[in-house]
């Protein structure tokens, strides 16, 4: 039951995770300012709200007086989202890196398979050898 519980928030977070890069190529010339004026946090649990109307760089970009605050506040909102994308799928790719390679990690049963495995090899080993000694015994009390 974990592990279905961790394997949905994996896929709720990558869900996430792709949510935030469609808003950032859909708006990356539209800017990220709320209503109020400020840069919108980025979260995994509230996506950014994306309210400045489209093209809001393009058009101050276009002016012959550009109010360089505003695009030095949207270029670092877009750096800041895609960093936030970046170490999101970081993360991911480091739990799947520890999935991969059988290390191990919250919902991994494969260390504890392959030594269920292993004991079984060494059962069947040491019965193997047995009979082989049984047999050789009993080849000895027969002479």
């Amino acid at each position: 039951m974990a592990t279905y519980s961790l394997a949905n928030e994996r896929l709720r977070a990558l869900e996430d995770i792709e949510r935030e890069i469609g808003a950032i190529l859909q708006n990356a010339g539209s800017g990220y300012e709320d209503e109020r004026g400020a840069t919108a946090c980025t979260c995994a649990d509230q996506p950014r709200p994306l309210s400045a109307p489209a093209g809001t760089v393009i058009l101050e970009l276009s002016k012959e007086k550009t109010n360089e605050r505003l695009l030095d506040r949207q270029a670092a909102a877009f750096t800041a989202s895609v960093q936030h994308v970046e170490a999101e799928l970081s993360a991911q790719i480091r739990y799947l890196t520890q999935v991969a390679t059988g290390q191990p990690h919250e919902g991994s049963s494969y260390s504890s398979r392959k030594d269920c495995q292993m004991a079984l090899k060494r059962v069947d080993y040491a019965r193997l050898k047995l009979s082989e000694v049984a047999r050789t015994c009993e080849q000895m009390l027969e002479n």
